[in-house]
């Protein structure tokens, strides 16, 4: 039952009906739970509050699958706004972005074009940027333009998922970057030809690509909220002397908040994934893909 709620999620994630729809309609229906706001205002509230708790930020402005280059030159203007404010308020703060957004889809020279824009506004303001990771047909496509990137600026970063088969082979490949990068365990529905359909597969290759990027002296964000993945990292570090400063752990905006805290306590640097915007409804889905138990909180949002 819980597989068929997640494929069900999925495939209500990639519809672009319905995504339209729900611009329109606002963050109903338990979305607040997850997205911080519609406006910029509303993340810089967001971030002020979280970092006064001694968390620090990646901020996303949600959006993806533009079909203009109008509408890709829109979110990169957004993007950069966003940074000013980031710089402009002194917050302790990255930005992540889906480069399916800045025109990924439409064009090379679009989203050379904007990316480079982003990342010059961010060098200015001492601003890192991640590039999230999407879907398969966009993984090696997403990987060229990151190494491109990374040779022109040291302010970049990308993402790696956990559920795909060639992730290590990858990591190896991308340590002649010294990448920071975040290593998750994958959000999308992916074929079995190119990713493992089983949990306990993908956790063991998570915990394998975890190790690979440490002990390659890389900075790693582990983005999970399994507790497990946590305290197999800790144990790594102290077990292979890597210090603190060398990683970080992440979570998702609105999702075991408490941890958040505990983490900070016991001397780590905490991350929180905090997206924002009115193209909520993609991620949206994913999250309830994710956790079908997050379900509850939808229901009892409506209800409210």
């Amino acid at each position: 039952m819980e597989q068929l709620m997640k494929d069900f999620f999925l495939f209500l994630s990639q519809n672009k009906t319905l995504t339209k729809a729900a611009k329109k309609w606002g963050l109903r229906f338990g979305a607040q739970r997850f997205v911080a706001g519609e406006l910029t205002d509303d993340a810089v509230r967001v971030i002020r509050e979280l970092n006064k708790q001694g968390l620090v930020v990646t901020i996303d402005y949600l959006g993806e699958f533009v079909e203009t280059e109008q509408e890709a030159n829109e979110k990169t203007e957004h993007s950069i706004a966003t940074l000013e404010a980031i710089g402009r308020e002194k917050l302790n703060s990255q930005l992540s972005l889906k480069m399916t957004s800045m025109g990924m889809d439409i064009s090379d020279e679009v989203i050379m074009r904007n990316m480079r824009r982003i990342l010059d506004t961010a060098k200015k303001y001492n601003i890192f940027v991640t590039i999230d990771m999407e879907d398969y047909s966009r993984y090696h496509k997403t990987l060229e333009i990151f190494k491109k990137l990374k040779s022109e600026y040291d302010n970049v970063g990308t993402v790696l998922q956990a559920y795909l088969y060639s992730v290590a082979d990858d990591i190896q490949e991308l340590n002649a970057y010294s990448p920071n990068l975040r290593l998750v365990k994958g959000a999308y529905k992916e074929s079995p030809e190119v990713a493992f359909p089983e949990k306990k597969d993908v956790d063991e290759n998570y915990k394998k690509i975890i190790k690979i990027h440490l002990l390659n002296g890389n900075y790693t964000a582990i983005a999970s909220h399994d507790e497990a993945i946590i305290e197999y990292t800790k144990k790594l570090a102290e077990e292979h002397n890597i210090p603190k400063s060398q990683f970080e752990f992440q979570m998702l905006y609105g999702i075991r908040s408490d941890r958040h805290l505990e983490l900070v306590k016991e001397g780590y640097t905490f991350r929180v994934y905090v997206p924002y915007g009115n193209d909520w409804y993609g991620y949206f889905m994913r999250r309830l893909a994710e956790r079908p138990a997050n379900v509850w909180f939808v229901l009892k949002g409506m209800f409210k």
